[in-house]
């Protein structure tokens, strides 16, 4: 009853919510880079207008980097697109995929928590010793020298193959790579700025792609609307196994 939803990569929709309501919006809350509708990245000028809307509104700007913390940037969207929110909301990517979850922000807001502040928090499991060891070794592995622009380099690899190889099949994809984020859709390149557009896609041959991966050994997300993700253990022969499945695969659609 107190959440409001505008639509992603559209000002004018968060625009219109603000003057409907005026000061009774405490926050804005987004993923920059949306991951649950498959891989949708912000348009230019998209995340510094919430910026400037939630200044001028007096809310705060929070960004949801559970999904794009370490994997779009070492320092997140926030550092990718150099735009600083309110507050950062971090997942399990910090303790190195064991259950664990970080926020943090803006000296003021962050000292109205306990001790300092008003505002209780406790949970069975903070700051627990192996999720904190992992998450530690993670983030000291993905910043040491010459590790992300490799990931950089294979996520290009990947991406220009696929679009390489659907392309010669005849097969209409969008496709978009930010990080290790990737995401694709079965309509026309480009097309995809926000959930009624990804909505548009050809689930049904996406279906069909994903079994013909999996027939070939590559287990992607049932979903056609889920990101994928990439990591230091896909190597060459990772990428170009998933290239030659993909091409099967094409060509059977």
């Amino acid at each position: 009853a107190d959440t409001l939803t505008a639509r992603y990569n559209d000002l004018d929709s968060v625009a219109q919510l603000i003057d409907r309501v005026g000061g009774e919006i405490a926050a804005i809350i987004v993923e920059p880079v949306a991951g649950n509708m498959g891989l949708v990245p912000p348009q230019p000028g998209f995340l510094q207008g919430l910026r400037d809307l939630c200044d001028q509104a007096g809310a705060l700007l929070i960004f949801d980097e559970v999904m794009t913390g370490f994997r779009v940037h070492p320092g997140g969207a926030q550092t990718l697109y150099g735009i600083t929110p309110d507050l950062t909301a971090l997942g399990k990517v910090i303790g190195g995929g064991l259950p664990v979850g970080a926020y943090g922000g803006r000296r003021a807001i962050m000292e109205m928590v306990a001790p300092l502040g008003p505002v209780y928090q406790a949970g069975t499991l903070s700051g627990n010793p192996l999720a904190m060891t992992a998450g530690l070794q993670t983030l000291r592995g993905l910043t040491a020298p010459g590790v992300w622009d490799q990931l950089e380099a294979t996520g290009a690899q990947l991406m220009q193959g696929l679009e390489a190889r659907a392309n010669a099949a005849g097969i209409d994809i969008s496709h978009s790579r930010v990080g290790t984020m990737f995401g694709m859709f079965f309509q026309k390149g480009g097309s995809v700025v926000d959930w009624p557009t990804a909505k548009l896609s050809d689930t049904q041959r996406y279906a069909r792609y994903f079994h013909a991966m999996l027939d070939r050994g590559v287990y992607l997300a049932p979903s056609q609307f889920e990101a994928g993700f990439i990591s230091t253990a896909h190597g060459e022969a990772e990428i170009q196994a998933t290239l030659d499945a993909a091409e099967a695969a094409f060509a059977m659609l």
